[in-house]
């Protein structure tokens, strides 16, 4: 049985070439949303217990995180078009990219993504139960869905959808997802963006096989390297804020280990026998 690979660099990803990860069948990321200062300003924990009585939070007029304003879209293309794997002859082969990115990034991320031979594309909405806006609640619609974007080259992506028809009976899929919260008990919580584990799987079951590798260049809390983990797939993520990746390897990327680790003596075991 082939060991699964899960590894998560402490790196940018443009310092890819000294770790020798081989090509990718999906490469998957939330890139930074460049909400810069005002990355709360929506949410309640702008204020003190959420209330504008109390006064601004530690989090009023802060980023997210301090490498959010480092992010650079052009190399991150060039990364993409370099680390996925080249286009295949066959169909039903071909590698894919999926961004998770703001609706307004769409378009110039669209346009972009051509220089770097990604020239087609299709996009994707999740859709939440609840909106975290809640200071806008009295002022306008509020927001609660979260978009991506499927970029290719020229063959359609690999697609499955047997996990589909075997999870719900269903076959097709449809190009809205419903957004489930991971349980706190289960999938700790990391990073203020973190993607859930249980859609990122929907999304590497769909795009991927057993054994295909999967990148994500923006890793942050490691959900994408556990999604791939969880379903057989080989991943490997960069991270270069050090707290995300500290608390990635001691908190998310353990998930399974101990599962993992009674598989293989159970392997072991059943060796000796003969």
């Amino acid at each position: 049985m082939t060991k699964i690979k899960c590894e998560l660099y402490n790196d940018n990803f443009q310092n890819r070439k000294k770790y020798n990860i081989p090509r990718a069948q999906l490469v998957i990321a939330d890139i930074p949303y460049n909400l810069g200062n005002n990355a709360f300003a929506s949410n309640p924990s702008w204020y003190n217990g959420s209330d504008i009585k109390n006064g601004e939070s530690k989090k009023a007029g802060k980023q997210f995180f301090p490498s959010d304003k480092n992010f650079n879209l052009v190399e991150y293309m060039h990364f993409c078009s370099k680390l996925l794997k080249p286009e295949p002859k066959e169909r039903g082969k071909a590698p894919a990219m999926i961004m998770f990115c703001a609706f307004e990034q769409m378009a110039p991320l669209i346009e972009t993504a051509k220089r770097y031979g990604f020239k087609n594309s299709y996009p994707l909405v999740f859709i939440k139960k609840s909106s975290a806006q809640a200071l806008k609640a009295n002022m306008r619609i509020v927001g609660a869905t979260e978009y991506a974007v499927v970029f290719y080259r020229d063959k359609l992506p690999k697609f499955n959808n047997a996990w589909q028809q075997e999870e719900t009976g269903k076959k097709m899929i449809l190009n809205w997802f419903e957004w489930k919260r991971d349980s706190v008990k289960d999938i700790p919580k990391i990073h203020p963006t973190q993607k859930p584990v249980n859609l990122l799987e929907q999304l590497i079951k769909t795009f991927t096989d057993p054994g295909d590798v999967v990148i994500d260049p923006c890793a942050g809390s490691g959900t994408t390297l556990l999604a791939a983990k969880k379903n057989g797939r080989h991943s490997y993520g960069f991270e270069i804020y050090k707290p995300f990746y500290k608390e990635a390897i001691e908190k998310m990327l353990i998930i399974g280990d101990e599962d993992t680790r009674q598989m293989d003596i159970f392997e072991i075991l059943e060796s000796a026998k003969k």
